[in-house]
C-alpha cells in the first residue's frame, strides 16, 4: 500500500470512530434531550477536535502526497497552485508547504462550521414548522449527519475532478458563490414553513402515500390496511436531505475557493459536520441570537468568490492562506461580537 493510501486511511479512521461516538453508535446515550450544560460541552469537544486536526495537517499532508523531494512540491503546485514558497532548502520547502495546507484547512474548516451553523437555523424551522418532538429530532439529525457526509464525499470528489480536467469550473464557482453571498444578504427569513403546500411534500406524495397518523411511534414507514405509508418523520427527513444539498452546492465550492487540495476540501467538511447534532440543540439554547452571522457569511461567500474570480491579480499581490484565514477569522468575529453588543431585541 502506498503512503498516500495508509494515511488518508489513518485519517479515516479517526473520523469513523468519532462519527460512531458522536452519533451514540456506541451505546450509553439517553433518549432525553441534551442539557445546555451537556451541549455547551459536546460541541466544545467537537470544535476543538476539529481545531486540533490542523496538527495532523500540519504534521502528515507531505505524506498524503507522498511528497519527500523538489520534484513532488512542484508537481503539487501544478495541480493546485503555488500557495507556499519553495527555497533552495527542501526541509524549509516542505515546512512551508505544511504551514500552507494547515492554513488552508483551518481557514475551510471555520468556514464550514459556520455555514452549518446556517444549515442548523434551516433544521431547526423545519422541526418547528412540522412539529417534530426532540426524541425524533435526534433520529432524523442521526441520518441527516450521516447523508451529508456522504453528499459530500460526492461533491469533493466531482468538484476536484471537474476542477482538474477544467481550470475554468474554478471561474463558474466563484460566480456562483457571489450570487449565493448576495441572495443570502437580501433573502428574509421564513417563521414558519407551510406544511400541507410544501413542494417535498407534494412530491412524496406522489410517489408513496402519507399517512396522517400520529408520528410516535417513530418510523419512517408504517403498514396501514396492508399497504405501506410514510410518515411525516420520512417526509422531514427528505426535507432535511434536500436542504443539505443545496447547502453542500454553497459550502462545497466555498472550500475550493480556499484550496483545491480534495483532502483539506474532504476533512474541513467532515470534522465541521462531527458534533452537527450537540450544535443543534445548543441553537435551541438561544446560540441562535448570534443572528448577524448570516451576514458575515454572505460577505465571505461574496468575497471568496472575488477572490476565485481574480485568483492571478490574489496570486501577483502575494495573497497567502494564512492572508485568507485572518480575512474569515475577522468576518467571523466581527459578526459574533456585534450580534453581542447590538442584541437583535434592540
Amino acid at each position: 500500500m502506498g503512503e498516500s493510501f495508509v494515511t488518508s486511511l489513518a485519517f479515516l479512521i479517526v473520523i469513523l470512530g468519532a462519527l460512531f461516538l458522536d452519533l451514540g453508535f456506541l451505546g450509553g446515550e439517553s433518549n432525553a434531550k441534551p442539557s445546555l450544560k451537556s451541549s455547551s460541552l459536546r460541541s466544545a469537544s467537537w470544535f476543538g477536535l476539529g481545531l486540533f486536526s490542523v496538527l495532523g495537517v500540519y504534521y502528515f499532508s507531505p505524506q498524503l502526497h507522498s511528497i519527500h523531494d523538489f520534484s513532488g512540491l512542484q508537481k503539487y503546485i501544478s495541480i493546485h497552485g503555488n500557495s507556499f514558497t519553495i527555497t533552495n532548502n527542501l526541509a524549509e520547502s516542505i515546512h512551508n508547504f505544511r504551514v500552507a495546507s494547515a492554513m488552508a484547512y483551518l481557514s475551510g474548516f471555520l468556514l464550514e462550521y459556520a455555514l452549518s451553523i446556517d444549515n442548523l437555523f434551516v433544521m431547526l424551522l423545519v422541526f418547528k414548522s412540522f412539529k417534530i418532538n426532540e426524541i425524533h429530532e435526534r433520529k432524523i439529525l442521526i441520518w441527516g449527519v450521516l447523508g451529508a457526509m456522504i453528499l459530500r464525499f460526492i461533491f469533493v470528489y466531482l468538484g476536484s475532478a471537474a476542477i482538474q480536467q477544467f481550470h475554468w469550473v474554478l471561474y463558474l464557482f466563484g460566480a456562483f458563490l457571489m450570487f449565493s453571498g448576495i441572495k443570502m444578504l437580501i433573502q428574509k427569513e421564513d417563521e414558519e414553513l407551510d406544511t400541507e403546500n410544501h413542494f417535498v411534500v407534494k412530491w412524496v406524495k406522489k410517489i408513496i402515500p402519507v399517512t396522517k397518523a400520529s408520528n410516535e411511534s417513530g418510523h419512517f414507514f408504517v403498514k396501514e390496511n396492508g399497504n405501506w405509508q410514510a410518515t411525516i418523520l420520512f417526509v422531514v427527513l427528505v426535507i432535511i436531505e434536500l436542504t443539505d444539498v443545496v447547502f453542500a452546492v454553497d459550502s462545497v465550492p466555498a472550500v475550493f475557493g480556499v484550496t483545491t487540495d480534495p483532502y483539506l476540501v474532504f476533512f474541513s467538511n467532515i470534522f465541521a459536520l462531527l458534533g452537527l447534532r450537540s450544535l443543534y440543540f445548543l441553537i435551541g439554547y438561544g446560540i441562535d441570537k448570534f443572528y448577524a452571522l448570516k451576514y458575515g457569511l454572505s460577505i465571505i461567500l461574496v468575497y471568496i468568490g472575488l477572490k476565485m474570480l481574480l485568483e492571478d491579480y490574489f496570486h501577483k499581490i502575494g495573497f497567502s492562506h494564512f492572508h485568507n484565514l485572518i480575512i474569515i477569522v475577522g468576518i467571523l468575529s466581527t459578526s459574533i461580537f456585534f450580534s453581542i453588543l447590538r442584541p437583535k431585541d434592540h
